[in-house]
């Protein structure tokens, strides 16, 4: 399958007059709840010995693609230790009636997954490193899924190591792993959930990582994922795991289903990036809300029934 865009212009672009967020909008988590669609996107500034300063905005709209913004930062950077130098790549699930943000806090020397907790989508409350340097190093693209499995809580993210800041997966591809939980705080059973396909699958030859969060359906947890090429060329793919194993991969796509092609993916802060943290599932309406040339937010959308196997429209356990 391959997603279709809904514009070829972006749907959300930096504000200039806006000082949080004056330079680039990207990589925003993505809901809809209460009859509205929410972003919690990445907004950075670029100031004078101080660029890719990073910050989490909100935005939220009735339809999906016409956004309001608050004019000042959700979540700021500089408020912990750990996010001295900002906040990155959200991604937003729900478990029962709380609201978990995942993102990367970032110190300029390393970078952890950190987690916020809201009953509301609205007040956040700081819970702090969730998935420390200690255990295996520097860490990010994090998403937990949306309910427990096996009796344990479940976590996508990607280990790069220990040392200097480094993921240029240059010897070693990057590969996505899992890990379990019974409280959020102590994790184990880490290990390999997706590897990188780099002798197979050209698009995916430096490394890969998650997109947004698993979404639950019939046929299985349904995960939109980023891939990065020999020419560092970022792409979105799709695949499909067992709801009981998730470890077990059912269905992955071969080629990518959204790839660079508009002016403002191809050159912007990062040139030839298309990048997701935050997917929605109507039915079998897949929306992927997604970053472009790390400085714009697109929206594309398409139909996953024939990868679910499931018939057109079928709705997904997730629901519309």
């Amino acid at each position: 399958m391959r997603l279709q865009r809904v514009s070829n212009e972006p749907i959300l672009s930096p504000r200039e007059d806006i000082a949080f967020e004056k330079d680039a909008v990207l990589n925003a988590a993505a809901i809809y709840a209460d009859d509205k669609f929410h972003l919690y996107y990445r907004a950075v500034a670029h100031n004078p010995g101080d660029r890719n300063r990073s910050c989490i905005g909100y935005a939220w709209s009735h339809d999906g693609v016409h956004f309001e913004r608050m004019d000042t930062p959700l979540l700021a950077t500089g408020e912990r230790p750990e996010e001295s130098k900002g906040l990155e790549d959200a991604r937003l699930t729900k478990i029962d009636d709380t609201y978990h943000l995942v993102y990367t806090a970032w110190n300029e020397k390393q970078t952890e997954i950190s987690r916020a907790t809201s009953t509301d989508l609205i007040h956040w409350e700081r819970q702090g490193i969730m998935f420390g340097y200690e255990q295996m190093g520097n860490n990010k693209n994090a998403a937990l899924f949306p309910e427990k499995i096996n009796g344990e809580y479940a976590l996508i993210h990607r280990p790069i190591g220990f040392g200097a800041f480094d993921d240029s997966g240059e010897k070693t591809p990057l590969d996505m792993w899992i890990s379990f939980s019974p409280d959020l705080v102590h994790w184990h059973d880490h290990q390999v959930l997706m590897r990188t396909r780099r002798d197979e699958v050209p698009f995916e030859w430096w490394k890969i990582g998650t997109g947004g969060v698993p979404m639950k359906t019939d046929a299985g947890w349904l995960l939109v994922y980023h891939a990065v090429d020999y020419k560092r060329i970022y792409r979105l793919g799709l695949v499909l795991f067992d709801l009981n194993d998730p470890t077990k991969i059912l269905k992955r796509t071969d080629e990518p289903i959204l790839e660079p092609e508009t002016e403002w993916e191809l050159n912007g802060d990062v040139n030839n990036v298309v990048f997701t943290c935050g997917t929605v599932l109507r039915g079998t309406e897949l929306w992927v809300y997604y970053g472009g040339a790390d400085k714009y937010i697109g929206l594309a959308k398409g139909d996953v029934a024939e990868f679910l196997g499931v018939p057109a429209q079928q709705a997904a356990l997730a629901g519309a």
